[in-house]
Formats: structure tokens, C-alpha cells, sequence
């Protein structure tokens, strides 16, 4: 079974050090996520990535509601 998306938010920031930024003021997008199951429990994801990242997620996501569209 599928959870229903709840809430979706995202911020942007800036690195001050990471193991996946080399320099300082690297830039990344923090996701806040909150999915229902199917007995209605709530549960909470958070994450981070970088703006490269976010940018090939928010692609798919894209795709993603497209196709729910057509459906």
C-alpha cells in the first residue's frame, strides 16, 4: 500500500563544512517530508542534499505527477 503525502517542504541553505562539499558556502536544500500509511500514522523524514540533487529530484517528481495525471 501507498502512503498519501501529507506535507512537503524545502528550505535552502549554506554549508559551512560536509563531507560533500570540498569549499565553504556550498549551497543545499533540506526536505521535510510527512506521509500517512494506510492506518492513517503519520510519520516524518527529513534530509538534505545537494542543490544538483534537488534539482534531478525535483525532475522525477515532476515526471512523477505528470504520469499520476494521465492516469
Amino acid at each position: 500500500m501507498v502512503g498519501q503525502l501529507i506535507d512537503f517542504q524545502w528550505k535552502l541553505g549554506v554549508a559551512v563544512s560536509s563531507d560533500t562539499c570540498r569549499s565553504l558556502k556550498c549551497p543545499y536544500v533540506t526536505m521535510a517530508v510527512k506521509v500517512a500509511d494506510a492506518s492513517g500514522h503519520v510519520t516524518s523524514k527529513s534530509f538534505e542534499m545537494t542543490v544538483a540533487q534537488f534539482q534531478n529530484f525535483y525532475s522525477q517528481f515532476k515526471e512523477m505527477a505528470s504520469v499520476l495525471e494521465t492516469v
